[in-house]
């Protein structure tokens, strides 16, 4: 069966993987990218089968015009995956009100307009699938990440929401969840403008770590993270809404969820305590 996928970000990194993998696995996608400059790679190797469309997400006009070029020059849409994104860092009490809606437009709205876009369609032929790639920090705090937190946050909010919504209509809804892959996501990570000495022993560290992603040998490959995302999409309906992806992924997750574990038992035990006096 072939399927007609609607991929952001994939001028490199996990999305021009996963704009790959689906051609060669005999697919057609419409592959977006703010540079379409960027995508003439992939369209001189799989020409007829990537087609290169120009997106910013912040750009509601060109969201719009994205989703009608995918349908003009595929046929329609059988996925939409959410993957463009950009990171942030800097504390909470560093982080201004405008890079907080930069970050939240790219994270969040943009990939909310996306799928707002595409429903009408999936609705009408009772069927699709919208992959909404999250991230480990959609269910980890990270020092230093405020933003991008808070908008993988919200994303997975918004899709366990839509995922009640559609399912009746044929749609499915998938959650992904990347632990650690070696992409250019720390060399591209952006400071906050304004960054202040008192939080440099709780977050310097952790934008060191950020910043050799790319060169890290222990870290996923994008490559396998397509190929995780093909398996999903092709796997029958019913299946999990949130799917980690990477070897680290999981380790994390199952420390996270003990971690709530053990602070709703303690705040149970504090609650219970103050009924008592």
């Amino acid at each position: 069966m072939e399927r007609r996928w609607l991929v952001t970000g994939c001028s490199s990194g996990l999305g021009r993987a996963l704009a790959v993998a689906a051609a060669r696995a005999g697919d057609r996608v419409a592959a977006t990218a703010r540079k379409p400059a960027a995508l003439e790679g992939l369209v001189r190797e799989w020409p007829g089968r990537i087609t290169p469309v120009a997106l910013d997400l912040r750009d509601a006009g060109q969201c719009e015009e994205a989703v009608r070029t995918a349908v003009e020059r595929l046929g329609g849409i059988d996925v939409l995956v959410n993957n463009a994104g950009s990171g942030l860092f800097g504390a909470v009490e560093e982080v201004t009100d405008e890079e907080l809606r930069e970050q939240l437009e790219v994270l969040l709205v943009g990939p909310w307009r996306l799928a707002r876009l595409v429903l009408p369609l999936m609705r009408a032929q009772r069927s699709g699938h919208i992959v909404n790639v999250s991230s480990l920090a959609g269910r980890v705090a990270v020092p230093g990440l405020g933003a991008y937190v808070t908008g993988k946050f919200a994303l997975e909010g918004m899709s366990q929401v839509l995922q009640g919504e559609v399912a009746g209509h044929g749609v499915r809804v998938t959650v992904v969840e990347p632990g650690g892959f070696a992409t250019g996501y720390g060399t591209a990570l952006a400071e906050a403008a304004h960054r202040l000495p008192a939080y440099q022993e709780s977050t310097a560290a952790m934008l060191g770590g950020f910043r050799t992603m790319a060169d890290n040998p222990g870290l996923g490959r994008p490559e396998d993270f397509a190929e995780a995302v093909l398996r999903l999409v092709r796997a029958e309906p019913g299946g999990p809404l949130r799917v980690p992806v990477g070897a680290d992924a999981f380790a994390w997750l199952e420390a996270a969820e003990r971690a709530a574990a053990e602070e709703l038992a303690a705040a149970r035990a504090l609650v219970a305590g103050d009924a008592q006096h």
